[in-house]
């Protein structure tokens, strides 16, 4: 698919809105990353891989990219696993104003199976270590349609 009719096929979505709260009303949109934000909401971590055979790119992107890194082709969606291992972790002891975790939140950098890259996140239980298993959840209640509707507890 050429680049403007891929163009066209992600425009024409209703996109992904999120109102924030505040004294003024700002619209925001993900463009063809809402639907990541949207598996979220539905408890599905999404990642995406190239579509084009003649390409030699097989793996699976996380953070998504919606177009092939290596031939600029279509990406699609697939689902990734639930659960990983901490690749590598850090504690925020003093958190800047904007962090929207609290002080002494171990931040983690996910490992999971067929993703080429590591997701970085947040362990919400527990003690972290390198090589721990860990199990997505996820905030459906009330969404903040941000990574910090995905965190970590041990597996």
């Amino acid at each position: 698919m050429d680049w403007p009719t891929r163009c066209l096929e992600v425009c024409s979505r209703e996109p992904l809105v999120v109102k924030n709260p505040k004294t003024w009303h700002h619209v925001h949109t993900y463009g063809g990353w809402g639907r990541f934000f949207e598996g979220l909401q539905n408890e599905k971590i999404l990642a995406t891989k190239c579509v084009n055979r003649q390409c030699g790119e097989k793996r699976l992107f996380l953070p998504p990219r919606t177009d092939c890194v290596d031939c600029w082709q279509r990406t699609e969606w697939v689902e990734t696993p639930k659960t990983g291992s901490i690749y590598t972790w850090s504690v925020v002891k003093y958190p800047g104003e904007l962090f929207k975790l609290g002080p002494g939140t171990p931040l983690i950098s996910v490992e999971l199976e067929g993703v080429c890259t590591k997701l970085m996140s947040w362990l919400k239980d527990g003690e972290p270590r390198i090589g721990m298993r860990v199990r997505a959840v996820f905030n459906t209640k009330k969404p903040t349609n941000t990574i910090l509707d995905l965190a970590w507890i041990p597996a």
